[in-house]
């Protein structure tokens, strides 16, 4: 992998190099991804917290480059780019990332893991949180919050629904946008479409007709008009978005006690094994617990391999509506904060199966990590 990170070395950065080098002697080989990354991949898989943070330049040729704001991208794409590209692989780093912050510099230290491949799925999760937690504990907090969820049980929920497949999709995108999701179920409550009157005979006319065709026409008529770029997004990407919103028009409407059970889901919570339960309990009195029960089934092993690590399942508190700003996650997520502070995460990563096919992997591949906020973590080792 290319690009390096100089790091000095005192104060904080003395504690970090100490916090990497364990990693690398658990095996993850320590990468340096360079600084300027190209910005499409940040601005279609990232979501929509990072897009407005994000620092863009533009190349005398036209393309779109940023400093990156996180690491797990850059890593990603470096792995594909590189011979263990499809092999099991696990990567660890310390360097910057900028992202606007109103109150803290743009530039600041993470540190992380980026595990690719790995076929066990629920030890390869556990192993992310056990990981984690050393983190903290290496800066002297031994003992933060620990808030988990699984986008995968909620997918699984939705998927198992009577809803055209545009919906399905909206709702697991905005999942880690607990404003955007309400928004969601209130509209197919209404019945779907609330779409502007000067353009809902146009999304009308789109619906139902040949994808790859409208596209090419919304592509155009956006050239035409002399569009190239809005809020960072290119003109294919407005086109999806325009497209999506005809899909999403389509009368449609959501009975309410299928709101009912999805506002049931995600209130479940509690430590893994209560709310193992609980999920169980609801899939079974709602006819999907065959649906269900693969991510199920997934969830309560990577619960035994926390209690195999030695993870007292009593501090995890597991939230079925909990999830991160990052629209790549597919499955479990976690975050350790320390509530006596700001509640800020300190160490916070996750699941993401199907980034790499979405960076142009020819099949799927496995992948896990978490980033670890320096900075954060800096005051509880006595180091500012």
């Amino acid at each position: 992998m290319d690009g390096s990170v100089g790091v000095p070395g005192s104060g904080p950065e003395t504690r970090a190099e100490a916090l990497v080098a364990s990693y690398e002697r658990a095996g993850y080989a320590r990468v340096t991804p360079a600084i300027l990354q190209p910005a499409e991949p940040f601005l279609d898989l990232s979501g929509e917290d990072i897009r407005k943070r994000m620092y863009l330049t533009t190349a005398p040729g036209g393309a779109e480059f940023c400093l990156r704001p996180d690491l797990t991208i850059p890593v990603s794409r470096d792995y594909l780019a590189s011979p263990a590209a499809g092999q099991p692989a696990a990567f660890c780093y310390l360097g910057p990332v900028f992202r606007h912050r109103a109150d803290d510099p743009a530039e600041f230290l993470q540190a992380g893991i980026e595990s690719f491949g790995r076929a066990d799925t629920a030890a390869a999760d556990a192993e992310m949180l056990s990981l984690g937690l050393e983190a903290t504990a290496h800066y002297g907090l031994a003992a933060p919050s620990i808030q988990i969820g699984d986008v995968a049980l909620f997918a699984a929920l939705i998927a198992a629904l009577d809803l055209p497949a545009a919906w399905k999709r909206r709702l697991v995108k905005d999942f880690n946008r607990k404003t955007n999701l309400a928004q969601d179920l209130e509209r197919l409550m209404l019945g779907g479409n609330n779409a502007r009157p000067e353009y809902q005979g146009v999304l009308a006319a789109l619906a139902g007709s040949d994808p790859k065709g409208a596209h090419a026409l919304v592509t155009d008529l956006l050239s035409i008009a002399g569009i190239s770029a809005v809020g960072g997004r290119s003109v294919a990407e407005i086109a999806d978005r325009f497209l999506e919103q005809s899909a999403l028009g389509a009368s449609t409407k959501l009975p309410r006690d299928v709101r009912s059970l999805i506002e049931r889901f995600l209130a479940i919570g509690g430590d893994p094994d209560e709310a193992a339960v609980e999920l169980r309990a609801l899939a079974a009195e709602a006819g999907m617990l065959g649906e269900l029960s693969p991510a199920l089934d997934l969830f309560e092993s990577r619960t035994g391999f926390l209690a195999a690590r030695g993870i007292d399942l009593k501090r995890v508190q597991l939230s079925t509506s909990f999830g991160r700003g990052f629209d790549y996650y597919t499955g479990f997520v976690f975050e350790l904060t320390d509530p006596a502070r700001t509640g800020d995460p300190l160490v916070a990563g996750g699941r993401y199966d199907g980034l790499l096919t979405r960076l142009g992997a020819p099949s799927p591949i496995p992948a896990v990590g978490f980033a670890v906020w320096i900075e954060r973590l800096a005051v509880y080792g006595g180091v500012q």
